[in-house]
Parts: structure tokens; sequence; C-alpha cells
């Protein structure tokens, strides 16, 4: 009776992923127009002129930042920035040469230090070389929170202790108290792989949550603590409870569901997300994150879980459509319920 029961739910299973998965997949968009790591309107023409070693628009979209204090966007804008230059840093090295002391430039600076310290066989060396440079960002944009963060990324880098983590943490959260970013580096330094544990990371990130402003990516912290869980491979008697896990991702998609689709705003904390609810095996609220997300990859998580981080994005959003498929009934004309 039991082989006979299994038998008739994979012939079931099979015949909804047949009826359903086209229908599915038809309302997301195609393989080839999804984009990993979309500029937008703002970013895309710095980036052009930095290829064409012209760091001027660039610099007028940070100086725009910074006055306007747009602190999440200028520490978007500064890491992608950045990126760019790991490769090709000629126009940041113009930029410098021509105004050496521009606090925009002296930041992106640090930030490209920072990142290629961290890719170092001696890392903690390198970056403790790297105080002053961080230190001269900070002081060019007394306001600026980014430069904190960084600092916060640094102390991690380098082991430092918990008050002299404690320090920099106030200095970032006077400057912006809900700077997500800064937020981030907090996470990572209590989180288990460094300096705490699973239960410390997700009472820090469950408490910024609570305390977290309307709309704020900060809400979606405890969403990360859970990556970080997964991520590590957390044994039974260490790891957060499922429940904790779920809830946090309940907390995430509440807060995407306020933002329109494909917006690039929330892009990072939507493929955090869906990545938590494959993994937690919620295929219909996967298969619904996928449908806000739109064309929008993001090389965060993904390239932390697979060897082409588009490439993850795709068989995570084909692995959805098939169990959401496998989960609708025959009679549904759209998947629906939590998919737990």
């Amino acid at each position: 009776m039991f082989r006979t029961m299994s038998l008739l739910r994979a012939l079931t299973g099979t015949v909804r992923l047949v009826r359903h998965a086209p229908r599915l997949a038809a309302g997301l968009p195609p393989d080839d127009d999804v984009l990993l790591d979309a500029p937008g309107d703002r970013l895309g023409p710095a980036l052009v002129a930095a290829a064409l070693t012209d760091p001027e628009p660039a610099a007028k979209l940070l100086a725009t930042t910074r006055d306007a204090a747009e602190w999440e966007d200028r520490d978007r804008y500064v890491t992608r920035l950045s990126a760019f230059a790991y490769r090709r840093d000629g126009w940041l090295e113009h930029w410098l040469s021509v105004a050496p002391r521009d606090p925009d430039a002296l930041l992106v600076k640090a930030q490209l230090a920072v990142r290629r310290a961290w890719g170092s066989p001696a890392r903690a060396e390198r970056l403790r070389e790297l105080g002053p440079l961080i230190e001269a960002a900070a002081e060019a944009a007394p306001r600026d929170p980014v430069p904190w963060r960084l600092a916060l990324d640094h102390a991690r880098g380098t082991h430092a202790g918990h008050t002299a983590f404690e320090a920099l943490w106030e200095q970032a959260v006077r400057r912006a108290p809900h700077h997500y970013g800064s937020h981030v580096a907090a996470l990572k330094y209590l989180s288990a792989q460094w300096y705490g544990s699973h239960r410390e990371c997700f009472d820090f990130a469950e408490q910024a949550a609570e305390d977290a402003a309307p709309g704020s990516l900060v809400q979606a912290l405890p969403a990360r603590a859970a990556f970080a869980q997964l991520l590590a491979g957390a044994t039974p008697g260490h790891a957060v409870r499922g429940d904790r896990i779920d809830a946090a991702a309940d907390r995430a998609l509440a807060l995407s569901a306020e933002y329109p689709v494909g917006d690039l705003w929330p892009a990072d904390v939507r493929n955090l997300l869906v990545h938590l609810l494959v993994e937690r095996g919620r295929w219909h609220d996967a298969f619904a994150e996928f449908g806000r997300i739109g064309g929008q990859a993001t090389t965060f998580p993904w390239t932390l879980v697979a060897a082409d981080p588009l490439s993850g994005f795709l068989e995570a959003r084909a692995l959805a459509v098939r169990e959401a498929a496998r989960r609708t009934p025959l009679r549904a004309r759209a998947g629906g319920g939590t998919g737990r």
C-alpha cells in the first residue's frame, strides 16, 4: 500500500509539473533578459565613463549622494565603483591625481585597498597597513557613515576585539542609525564564522529589524543571519531553530512586498531572500519572490553558493518553478500558499 501511494503521488506530481510549469515559467522574464548586477540609470553612466578613463561622472554622482545624505546609495555606488577599479583603476588614479583630497575619491580608494587586502594570503597584516587610509576618508567627510562601515569591515579582518569594534559601531550609527551596510558589517562580526555565534547573530539582527524605520532594508537583516547559518552548515546543537528562520523569511517577504517588481533598491535583499526560501522548501513563496525580482539578479548571494552567480540564480529559479508546479492543484490557475 505504501509503495502504491508513493507511486500515485509521484505520478500526480508529474502531471501537475507538465500542466503548470510552462505557465508559471511564462510569467517570469526569459533567461536571456536576466541581468547580473544591473547598474541602474544613475550608476551606469559613471561606469561607462570610467571605462573610458573619465572619473568626472563618478565624482559628480558620489558628491551628490554625500551632499544629499543618500548613504545607502552612496555605499552601493562606492562598492560597485571600487569593484570596477579592482579590474581597471586608471580612471581612479587619474581622479586622485587631479583631486588628491577629494573625499569621494579617497573613499573609493580606501574601499579598493580593503578589497585587495582581503584577497591577500597576508590579509590581516595588509589590512592593518590601511588604517590611515580609512581614517583619511572618514576625516574628509565627517557626516558620512560609509567610511565607518569600511572601518567595521577592516576591524573584523584585523581581529579587533569587541571593545574596539563597539567603538567603531557607535561612530557608524551616530551618523546613520539605520544604515544597512553598517548593520551587515556588524552582523558579519557577530557571526559564528568570525567572533560570535549563530544565536548572537540572530539576536542582533532581530533587534535591529524591530528598531528599523519603515521600509528600511535593515528589516531583512534576520534573513541575512539565517543565510549565514545555512552557509556555515551549523550543527543542530548550535543552530537557530527552523521557525526562527521562517520568521526571518516572513519579515523579509513583507519588506519586499512594499517595493515595485524589478526595483533595483531591494534587489540584493530579494536575491538573498529567494535563496533562503528555496533552501527552506517554500516553493510557492520562492516562485512569487522570483516574480518580484524580475530580471534583477545580483552577485550576492549566488557567488557564495554557485560557481557562476548568474547560472546559480537561473538554476534556483527553474527549481522553484518546477517544485511550485508540482504542488499546484490540477484545477488551480495560479500558485499560492506558503509552500512550507
